[in-house]
């Protein structure tokens, strides 16, 4: 994102200096009071503060780039492959801790994308809680989850929606800014021709700042937010597909290769991919039960 914000004010500023221009000119903070101030105000207003603090808590999010990338959903696929192999090797009941207390269960530990993200740990935990208690048909899983990630998804494309009401405001602000700006120019209009120039450039800067904040930062941070929530939509679904395949009586591999065909090409992991890394840990799983058997003896 930084990236992308340096090109947009970098590709700016050097036309504007190439054209003859002078930076100076831009600097017009009353301009920036007026036109933040308002759209700022605008999402209190229609929303609440916390909508405000929430967007500000997802644009620092996006610095530290999506976190859903192909090693994310590999660790996802492994792990519900454990926890499925878990229940078909030692009966479905003996996953009840690990659904009870993920934070504690020895075979999530090893799986930190996964078991810290509070929402996928609910929804597979929750889901698997009615599985092992046998109440749900598959089909009734099915539905109850896909009610479930909707609910999720519009909560998590809700800042995005907001971002986008703001870009589709901010011209108008502009406007806004520029219209004050000529009010203030048409008081010193009997002054010195160059105070004149000046307070019209000030009001031009109006317009400019409400164009280039809508398109250059508020409607791309706001495909950003987008993206993001699509990709953790996608997550979600992971798990829906994983579970109501396992709840149907499918074995492991085929529940968690339900859940990959899901994924979209660019993140997905190859099948050679999620077969070797379920295969090195349940080697690994082997060789520690082994080590603790051999230090019991």
């Amino acid at each position: 994102m930084l990236i992308g914000l340096a090109v947009v004010f970098g590709s700016i500023l050097m036309g504007f200096t190439m054209a003859g221009g002078k930076v100076a000119a831009l600097m017009q903070f009353a301009e920036f009071i007026t036109i933040g101030g308002a759209a700022l105000g605008s999402v209190i207003v229609g929303f609440s503060p916390k909508a405000v603090m929430g967007i500000i808590k997802s644009v620092i999010g996006l610095i530290k780039g999506n976190p859903y990338k192909k090693s994310t959903f590999l660790d996802l696929l492994v792990a519900m492959h454990d926890l499925f192999q878990q229940g078909r090797r030692e009966g479905i009941i003996s996953l009840e801790h690990h659904v009870e207390d993920p934070q504690n269960s020895s075979i999530l530990e090893g799986y930190p994308s996964f078991k810290n993200n509070h929402h996928a740990i609910d929804l597979l935990c929750d889901t698997m809680k009615l599985v092992i208690m046998g109440s749900v048909s598959a089909y009734d899983l099915s539905d109850m989850m896909d009610i479930d990630l909707e609910a999720r998804h519009e909560d998590a494309i809700r800042y995005s929606n907001i971002l986008t009401t703001v870009a589709d405001a901010l011209p108008g602000f502009g406007i806004v800014a520029a219209v004050l700006g000529i009010v203030v120019t048409m008081q010193a209009i009997g002054g010195p021709a160059a105070q004149v120039g000046e307070k019209v450039g000030a009001a031009l800067v109006g317009t400019f700042l409400g164009v280039l904040l809508a398109y250059g930062i508020a409607a791309p941070i706001s495909k950003a937010l987008e993206g993001i929530a699509l990709c953790e939509g996608q997550y979600l679904s992971c798990i829906k597909n994983a579970v109501v395949s396992f709840a149907r009586g499918d074995n492991p591999l085929v529940s968690v290769e339900f859940a990959r065909r899901s994924i979209e090409p660019e993140l997905r992991p190859g099948f050679g991919e999620l077969e070797d890394a379920c295969k090195r840990r349940n080697k690994t799983d082997s060789g520690s039960t082994g080590q603790s058997e051999a230090q019991a003896a």
